[in-house]
């Protein structure tokens, strides 16, 4: 485990970042807000990270009560990470980070990766209301749990389970989004976001 590093300044906004603050981290909470995740999973939608840096970035959060690591019982018999309550209650910052860094995006790099659940926290900050939205893209196929109090935000995948809403859009749309350059509804009335469901989030999003 790598020692514990310090501003030593007496501030929250120093003492966040003691803990924070290093390359990758807020990434790994990113992926973790999914839910449990294997080592090999977040390596592998981390693009650029180094198995050692993730290794290392893994135990400092779990020794600073950000994460915890568990084995899941057989068949499945792997280790996997997750989201303490503290680390959970991360949502909102990335929430922020987020809306602060749409002017950065621009047009989509040749060198840029992209993953489809990376589009998550954007969508959920453009949905108004509670319930399980299935989202499908170009890139795949992702679910949101809207207005969750508490567990996973997101996750890969068809919905399990019944979705009050369903989503498809092309990719230039979902860009426009994240950069904040149109909003949901606006999308849904210009034709560019299809909406299929009967739960309220749907109906709302139709008649928006």
């Amino acid at each position: 485990m790598s020692p514990r590093r310090s501003y030593d300044q007496y501030c929250s906004v120093a003492r966040a970042l003691d803990a924070v603050g290093d390359r990758w981290t807020l990434l790994i909470v990113r992926e973790l807000l999914a839910g449990p995740r294997r080592y090999t999973d977040l390596h592998a939608d981390l693009p650029g990270v180094s198995t050692d840096v993730l290794a290392s970035r893994l135990r400092d959060m779990e020794r600073d009560g950000l994460a915890t690591r568990r084995r899941l019982p057989p068949p499945g018999a792997a280790y996997v990470y997750e989201l303490t309550a503290r680390g959970s209650r991360l949502l909102p910052v990335l929430q922020e980070l987020g809306r602060w860094g749409e002017d950065e995006l621009g047009e989509r790099r040749p060198t840029d990766a992209v993953r489809a659940h990376w589009f998550a926290l954007p969508l959920l900050r453009a949905l108004d209301g509670e319930g399980l939205v299935e989202v499908r893209l170009e890139e795949g196929v992702f679910h949101l749990y809207a207005g969750a109090p508490d567990g996973p935000v997101y996750g890969d995948g068809p919905a399990p389970g019944e979705a009050d809403a369903r989503l498809v859009l092309d990719a230039a749309t979902c860009e426009a989004l994240a950069r904040g350059e149109t909003d949901l509804p606006g999308a849904v009335r210009a034709g560019r976001v299809a909406v299929t469901g009967e739960g309220a989030l749907a109906k709302t999003l139709r008649e928006g």
